[in-house]
């Protein structure tokens, strides 16, 4: 086991990430708990770890001023990171996910997304990609970054995927799904790590053989994770399977796969991809084995990031820690504050805004 997992570079390594910034509405069964609003989505949890973990992290999106977007840029700027090109033009409503938590009769947790309002049921804004006009004004504006990190494929994306490799970015791709056939294709050639969960290996297996990715990683869940390698310092083509760590206390395992891809880059990205290339097979399997341990201690907190609110930087370091060495701990996430959530969606649902300013015009 490395002797310090979350040591960081001299000069904090810089991040670009482009794809899902969302604001998660988490909603669990407790009418004393409010929802809590925090941002999300793939990159957006992401980046947001990464900066917990002292790195420099650049969104690109399209944040537009709405409330969902205040919450969202109030949120990231918590945990510092950088809003530079987080309003890209043309700027659009900002794509909200709400997530129910649950328990059934034998206490197990469960949890499931809803795309539409819960109080007016009109459909929440989805995710618009960053265009090509914006992507090439800000790629020249990036600076040198160690990574560039995307879940979703578009013009615009793959011009900032390959404006960071050009000045030497580990690229990074963690794909929610195809879209264009084409323009996945040429994502996945530029890629030097490719991570995604066992529910899209049918869709990778469509494009065949890949040269690109340097690294391939597939998810597995309680399973753990399996890898395989093309590094000129470690290569071999053979598939390796690593267990997951034994989680107790499970709360809701949403936005766990984003804290393993951020312990991932943490340990592999620090020094671009002239770094990732000289990794040996001990440094490889002990950043894989640092991911897997974020991912089980996210477990026992509800939401994606649950854990980054309930307890101090000291804690988690030290948990992080126990896990690693098998010592696992318990813990409770503290409780907040009674709240409506109808209330909530007043301010934050585009639908219901509409809705209350058609009831006010014909009031009046």
């Amino acid at each position: 086991m490395i002797e310090n997992p979350f040591n960081i570079a001299r000069g904090k390594p810089l991040i670009i990430g482009s794809g899902l910034i969302a604001l998660d509405i988490v909603i669990n069964g407790d009418p004393r708990q409010p929802p809590r609003l925090w941002v999300g989505g793939t990159c957006g949890n992401v980046l947001t770890i990464l900066s917990y973990l002292k790195w420099q992290a650049y969104p690109v999106s399209r944040l537009n001023g709405d409330a969902a977007s205040k919450h969202v840029m109030r949120d990231m700027a918590r945990w510092g990171i950088c809003l530079d090109f987080a309003r890209s033009q043309p700027r659009v409503d900002t794509p909200i996910v709400v997530q129910r938590i649950s328990q059934n009769s034998t206490g197990e947790s469960s949890h499931k997304f809803l795309w539409n309002c819960p109080h007016c049921g009109s459909d929440l804004p989805g995710y618009k990609p960053v265009v090509a006009s914006s992507a090439q004004e800000i790629a020249e504006r990036i600076g040198k970054p160690k990574v560039f990190f995307f879940d979703r494929v578009s013009r615009g994306t793959l011009l900032l995927a390959k404006a960071s490799a050009k000045q030497g970015a580990l690229i990074t791709f963690e794909p929610s799904g195809v879209g264009d056939p084409n323009l996945f294709r040429e994502a996945l050639s530029i890629t030097h790590i490719l991570k995604y969960s066992h529910e899209r290996k049918r869709q990778m297996s469509d494009f065949g053989s890949v040269d690109g990715p340097l690294l391939e990683i597939e998810t597995l869940g309680r399973e753990g994770l399996r890898y395989r390698r093309r590094l000129p310092s470690c290569n071999t083509s053979v598939w390796q399977q690593l267990s997951a760590y034994p989680v107790t206390q499970v709360k809701d395992v949403v936005g766990s796969g984003d804290w393993c891809t951020a312990g991932i880059i943490h340990q592999l990205g620090q020094k671009g991809l002239e770094g990732f290339q000289e990794i040996t097979t001990a440094q490889l399997h002990d950043a894989l084995r640092f991911g897997q341990a974020m991912a089980a201690w996210n477990c026992r907190f509800e939401g994606a990031r649950g854990g980054m609110y309930g307890v101090n930087k000291k804690t988690f370091k030290s948990e992080i820690l126990q896990i690693i060495s098998g010592n696992d701990c318990k813990l409770v996430a503290p409780d907040t504050p009674s709240k409506k959530v109808k209330n909530v969606f007043r301010r934050i649902c585009p639908g219901c805004r509409d809705k209350t300013k058609a009831t006010s015009s014909v009031v009046g």
